[in-house]
């Protein structure tokens, strides 16, 4: 009796080590998926961003969470009035935010805040209306861009720091636009600060 008793207890302890073998092995397998997925997704689709500063309200607040679309550009260009984020010219490590306003090409002048667009369809030049700005500075300014810069400003054009300052953008330092803002739950928004389409019924 003693003896057939130990081999049951032997026998059910037995599957424990399988059992083991078998949660590190699920683990295991979660990791390498989160890793085959994950990765390359937060590198080459999307990624987390975190606007700094109040270069870009009232569009966009200090401290809101977004979703950065690194996609879409791979396969088409930018169009005046997106907002994107890329790589700060002065140094590539920092991302900034910022509206596109000027494409290759343009000579993009800036009387008393007012902003005009000279192209090869509209050489005679034409100006935009901004309804995103409600921060005005009255200054003047005009540049010519060459066919691989953008032109990009802050919304709030009092606080912001762009290519009135520091000029041009390079294209290729673009890295894409907010798709999703996800914080604060009350402003949550799909493309947020779009006025791609506002710009293009002007023109």
């Amino acid at each position: 009796m003693i003896d057939s008793s130990e081999e049951k207890i032997s026998r059910n302890s037995e599957p424990e080590p399988k059992k083991q073998k078998g949660f590190f092995r699920e683990l295991l397998e979660l990791l390498i998926v989160a890793l085959v997925v994950v990765v390359p997704f937060r590198l080459f689709i999307a990624q987390p961003f975190v606007v700094n500063g109040a270069s870009m309200e009232p569009t966009f607040d200090n401290g809101e969470y977004l979703i950065v679309d690194q996609l879409t550009y791979r396969f088409e260009p930018p169009e005046r009035g997106e907002v994107l984020i890329f790589r700060f010219p002065k140094d590539p490590k920092k991302f900034f935010i910022k509206r596109l306003i000027g494409l290759p090409g343009e000579t993009v002048t800036i009387s008393n805040g007012r902003v005009y667009i000279k192209n090869s369809e509209h050489p005679e030049g034409f100006a935009i209306s901004e309804p995103y700005v409600s921060f005005i500075k009255r200054d003047n300014f005009t540049v010519t861009l060459e066919e691989s810069e953008f032109f990009v400003l802050g919304d709030n054009r009092l606080g912001s720091a762009d290519s009135r300052l520091w000029g041009p953008l390079p294209v290729s330092l673009v890295v894409g636009r907010p798709i999703i803002r996800l914080f604060p739950f009350t402003r949550i928004a799909l493309l947020p600060g779009d006025g791609s389409k506002t710009l293009r019924e002007q023109q």
